[in-house]
């Protein structure tokens, strides 16, 4: 009995030493052994949505160039309403000519055979500093120039004939851009866009979604005199960005809020909640105003059901917001204790087991359409992740959605009627 005790107590100083340690760099923050993490907010429960698509209408889209392309992160159509165009994991902005896929444009003057097609989106994480990542895609509508939010590169342009993108902005305030994310275009040709992080780059976004550190920026890019702005600093992962139809607001997406509280009373209801619950944490959308006597200000426009991407508007002036999924109360944990997310992000549980728990243990994509005033008009899921596991941004037109996703090899189309 007594060396069986001694067996076991060196076991547990050995796991604990091995946890304590990382040897074989197991932890998702190895490479940032000064990393911190930040409080997020929370709201009232009262504030949850509750809405569910019962009928899993998102199961009904149809996937189309499945295997052809990797990581349609954002999809546009050109001002003839040719397309789609979409930026893909290799660094590429392709274009579908009604028959196959060709190259359009690229963001990196240093591309080579590291960047050759791969077997699936994960798997260009390691070169994408490379070879490029183009996130957000908005077509000039006066110009025909595409405009290009890139990871890596910064904010580019193209004109309509394609090729290398010229680069037009990468850093503000004497900070470069580490993780350019979405974009859009006024009337006058002003761009407004988002850099998540100036610490995190973009292959290392779930350390950044881990650790909702207050690093990223909504910036405006004026074209005539080439200088860019930050309207906003001290943002928790922001991502999507979308012009309201008149002009008079933007709306974005910010990642890291996750928002409710609960009452916890004991540490079995923790871990029972841990491992098992699917409470849904929020993240938000807020309304940068342009124009008005709000002008320069900034309000929450809606509190989400789960981690948000893109946001797009449609010719009606609602906003689709896509949603990658609704996510566990893991992320309660992540957001409401920093301390003990810190001692569980330093432990050598890899990123992928801690993203898992994060979504609720599989991907399963929700989609959701909000008024100009900020109501939910309608909410469309694939719950069990069965057709549509995730979701990057939404396009609507001619009567149908069109989906794209950074991690899953196709698009997904929707039709609304």
């Amino acid at each position: 009995m007594a060396v069986l005790a001694v067996f076991l107590a060196g076991i547990f100083i050995l796991l604990a030493i091995y946890c304590a340690t990382d040897p074989l760099g197991h932890g998702p923050m190895t490479k940032f052994p000064g990393f911190e993490v930040y409080h997020a907010e929370l709201p009232a429960w009262s504030e949850l949505p509750t809405v569910r698509d019962s009928e899993n209408r998102l199961q009904r889209a149809e996937l189309r160039f499945l295997n052809q392309i990797q990581g349609p992160e954002s999809i546009a159509f050109d001002p003839l309403g040719r397309g789609p165009y979409t930026g893909v994991a290799d660094g590429r902005v392709l274009f579908w000519n009604g028959e196959s896929w060709s190259d359009f444009a690229y963001t990196s003057p240093n591309r080579s055979e590291i960047c050759n097609p791969k077997a699936s989106p994960l798997s260009y994480l390691e070169n994408e500093h490379i070879c490029g990542r183009p996130l957000g895609l908005r077509f000039s509508k006066k110009t025909g120039d595409l405009y290009i939010a890139d990871a890596y590169f910064g904010l580019l342009k193209v004109g309509p004939e394609g090729g290398l993108a010229t680069p037009l902005t990468w850093e503000a305030e004497g900070i470069p851009f580490r993780f350019t994310n979405d974009l859009d275009i006024d009337e006058e040709g002003n761009i407004y866009f988002t850099d998540s992080s100036y610490n995190y780059q973009r292959r290392n976004f779930i350390q950044l979604a881990f650790t909702a550190e207050p690093s990223g920026r909504l910036l405006k890019y004026n074209p005539t005199t080439n200088e860019t702005m930050v309207l906003l600093q001290d943002l928790q992962f922001p991502n999507g960005v979308s012009m309201s139809k008149d002009g008079s607001f933007i709306v974005f997406a910010e990642l890291s809020r996750a928002r409710f509280s609960i009452q916890i009373w004991s540490l079995s209801i923790i871990l029972f909640l841990l491992i098992f619950s699917n409470f849904p944490p929020q993240c938000r959308l807020f309304r940068y105003w342009l124009k008005g006597e709000k002008a320069g200000k900034s309000e929450v426009f809606a509190v989400l059901p789960g981690i948000p991407d893109n946001v797009r508007a449609n010719e009606e002036g609602d906003f689709w917001v896509a949603i990658h999924c609704r996510v566990s109360m893991y992320a309660y944990f992540l957001g409401k204790n920093p301390s003990l997310s810190k001692l569980l992000l330093k432990l050598p549980i890899p990123a992928k087991f801690h993203f898992l728990m994060l979504v609720g243990g599989r991907l399963h994509a929700v989609i959701a359409k909000y008024s100009p005033d900020g109501k939910l008009l309608d909410l469309l899921e694939d719950q069990q992740g069965k057709v549509v596991k995730a979701v990057s941004e939404v396009e609507e037109k001619d009567g149908k959605l069109w989906i794209g996703s950074v991690l899953m090899p196709f698009i997904a189309v929707y039709p609304l009627n």
